[in-house]
């Protein structure tokens, strides 16, 4: 039985179809990565899905309300959603008759929902932004635990309070959602009581991911949930990810991660859903060949219209004697040409690198730098020359643009020498986009009182130079706020391509870039003949564009490795395996005594029979100590008398699981060699 079913989906902005009749089957356990270029609708679709918002208020024909408006709270749909089917009417892009789209959910169906920016307040803890995850005692649940802290710390006036909470909880289950809360925290390594808003941008993706999965939804939706996380986060991600329980549909432009946690491949293209079954890499194999098909079909149906339309302007002879049903269908194409939507052009990138560098772009001797207390780099060398393609790889917060700005001559170090070359021209991609004014018009930003840029020896209209990344002649004047993020980054491209440059400096550019528009990317830089500094968390990116890596290797360390990602990660995988192998190994015994005693050696020594003996009570033992933590945490007065020794009791459950596995273990190694 599918878990949530969209059918004949429609969904229109102004004169844009984002869905048009559009259909899809979500299956339990199922794990989909949702793609399409930048202003299909993805998010808009992911909104609807979820219930969050339906998707024309205007033109809505609301579903059934027996308990009364449908609400979001914290991310968590509502129970009056989740039982209903939501109904809506939309008007079709060409006026008209109205379409109608119905999403069905399985009865009681847990939907959670994830959006690219944090929806909640940020200057709560960690621990009650949490708790809005599991619906209407999350209020109860987040002042028990502050009231819980007051008087852990000495604070008798919240006893009172503690007391009318604890009833209250109790009459709602929720110490069972408590439990839920603490699990979803500490699954997630976050700091209960730290302010939200005190967090990087990784860790507060971490607590909207922690809000989502405290309540146990069965159906998990989340938007670009890569922005902003470094390569050790995101394979943290994948991990989460594989392992949960229920369905789950995200929308992401990384392949590498696509192809890490996806069994289906579901496009938006046109308003019309495609599903690809596999992994990315299979879905662009069979994209490829449905639209070398459609190019053929359509080429084809021009073709046999454009003969249709010369036989209809033959002279007065042909007229009279001509066939109506041949003008009927004839009329009937025309309809079919018009209907029809193009796919979306790609991007025009062309770059100007200008004069050429000094053969040197910088060299590094022995160079450190300090913020504070703080080392972030550490005896760094290294020597950069013209065309190097020079990949930065390390987490948020390790150094990466402090390392950039010692290159580019930003920062100077606190010891060692730089020594810096000659004639460079910088072009810069800031991944903040502070180069923007969201008051700005599109064109201004482009050429500030110009209407011409000259690209190379090209001299090109801003307006036809927009177009050539798929800005539309009406939005020339429109404002940089009215964009999204992704057309935000393909601005900022435009404004760093139209100027010349023989050292590009890209800090984390793939962000809200579509696939097609990446991988055109990618091809421009493998064309550039300058130099390229990239700062990147697109593991496949890197790979495409750099060919050598410099990367963070802890406590301010920085080493340089031949080639991409994979070839960095191979290595230091090597150096792991390297390491392990030659750690001393315990109990080793020499070769030829060990050839002597073949013949006794299934026998156990009395060590190991005298352990083999104990092992059974000392497992009994365990499992005693584990029954009895798990009663004291499951009665609700430790929360109230004891609640500073709740994380400690935790901590030692999991240790006792641990400890079981390996007596669990030893004992079928000694069993197996008696």
């Amino acid at each position: 039985m599918p878990l949530l079913t969209l059918a004949s989906g429609c969904l229109a902005f102004g004169d844009v179809a984002l869905l048009d009749h559009a259909d899809l089957v979500l299956e339990p356990g199922e794990r989909v990565a949702l793609i399409g270029r930048n202003g299909a609708g993805k998010s808009s679709l992911l909104r609807a899905l979820a219930g969050v918002s339906r998707p024309d208020a205007g033109q809505l024909d609301h579903a059934p309300r027996e308990e009364g408006e449908a609400r979001e709270r914290g991310g968590q749909i509502s129970d009056a959603v989740r039982r209903q089917a939501v109904s809506w009417q939309v008007a079709h892009p060409a006026g008209g008759q109205l379409d109608d789209g119905t999403i069905w959910r399985q009865p009681g169906l847990k939907v959670a929902y994830v959006s690219q920016e944090p929806d909640f307040d940020l200057e709560r803890t960690v621990f009650a932004a949490v708790a809005d995850g599991v619906g209407d005692a999350a209020r109860l649940i987040a002042e028990y635990h502050v009231c819980a802290q007051q008087l852990a710390s000495g604070g008798d006036a919240a006893l009172a309070r503690l007391e009318a909470l604890q009833h209250e909880l109790d009459a709602c289950d929720g110490w069972t959602l408590h439990h839920k809360v603490e699990q979803a925290v500490d699954r997630l390594k976050l700091d209960a009581a730290a302010t939200v808003s005190s967090l990087s941008g990784g860790g507060i993706k971490r607590v909207a991911l922690a809000r989502a999965l405290s309540g146990e939804p069965d159906l998990l939706l989340l938007d670009e949930p890569t922005n902003h996380l470094d390569i050790d986060a995101i394979a943290w991600l994948e991990e989460l990810i594989r392992s949960f329980r229920g369905a789950v549909v995200v929308i992401t432009h990384d392949r590498a991660f696509m192809d890490a946690v996806s069994t289906r491949i579901v496009e938006l293209d046109r308003g019309k859903l495609a599903s690809f079954p596999g992994s990315f890499s299979e879905y662009q194999k069979r994209k490829a060949e449905m639209l070398e098909i459609e190019a053929k079909a359509s080429a084809d149906f021009d073709k046999f219209l454009a003969q249709e339309e010369v036989w209809i302007r033959k002279g007065v002879e042909a007229r009279r004697t001509r066939n109506e049903g041949r003008v009927k269908r004839l009329e009937e194409l025309r309809v079919q040409r018009s209907a029809r939507r193009e796919r979306v052009g790609n991007v025009s990138l062309q770059l100007d690198r200008g004069d050429s560098s000094g053969q040197l772009v910088a060299e590094l001797e022995h160079v450190v730098k300090r913020f504070g207390d703080k080392t972030v780099i550490s005896d760094f060398s290294t020597r950069l020359m013209r065309g190097d393609r020079i990949g930065l790889i390390g987490p948020n917060g390790a150094g990466k643009t402090t390392l950039l700005k010692l290159i580019l001559g930003d920062l100077e170090p606190d010891e060692g020498r730089i020594r810096r070359g000659t004639r460079q021209q910088i072009a810069y991609f800031d991944q903040f986009r502070t180069q923007l004014d969201p008051e700005m018009a599109l064109r201004d930003v482009i050429s500030p009182g110009s209407d011409w840029i000259e690209i190379g020896k090209s001299r090109q209209h801003v307006i036809g130079y927009l177009e050539d990344f798929l800005f539309s002649p009406q939005r020339a004047r429109s404002p940089v706020k009215s964009l999204s993020g992704g057309e935000r980054n393909r601005l900022l491209l435009a404004r760093l391509f139209a100027q010349p440059a023989n050292i590009l400096v890209l800090d984390e550019p793939t962000n809200d870039l579509d696939v097609e528009t990446l991988e055109l990317l990618e091809q421009l830089l493998a064309d550039y003949d300058g130099t390229i500094f990239l700062v990147s968390h697109d593991r496949t990116f890197l790979d495409n564009v750099v060919t050598q890596t410099i990367a963070f290797d802890g406590d301010g360390l920085w080493r340089e490795f031949a080639g991409g990602y994979y070839d960095w990660k191979r290595v230091k995988d090597n150096e792991a395996a390297a390491r392990l192998k030659e750690a001393p190994k315990p109990a080793a015994k020499p070769v030829e005594p060990e050839k002597k005693a073949d013949k006794r050696a299934a026998k156990l020594s009395f060590n190991e029979k005298r352990e083999l003996e104990q092992l059974p009570g000392k497992i009994s033992a365990l499992e005693a100590e584990q029954t009895g933590l798990q009663q004291q945490l499951a009665d609700p007065a430790i929360y109230r008398d004891r609640p500073q020794e709740v994380p400690a009791m935790n901590q030692r459950l999991e240790a006792i699981e641990e400890e079981l596995l390996n007596l669990l273990e030893r004992w079928e190694v000694l069993e197996a060699k008696s």
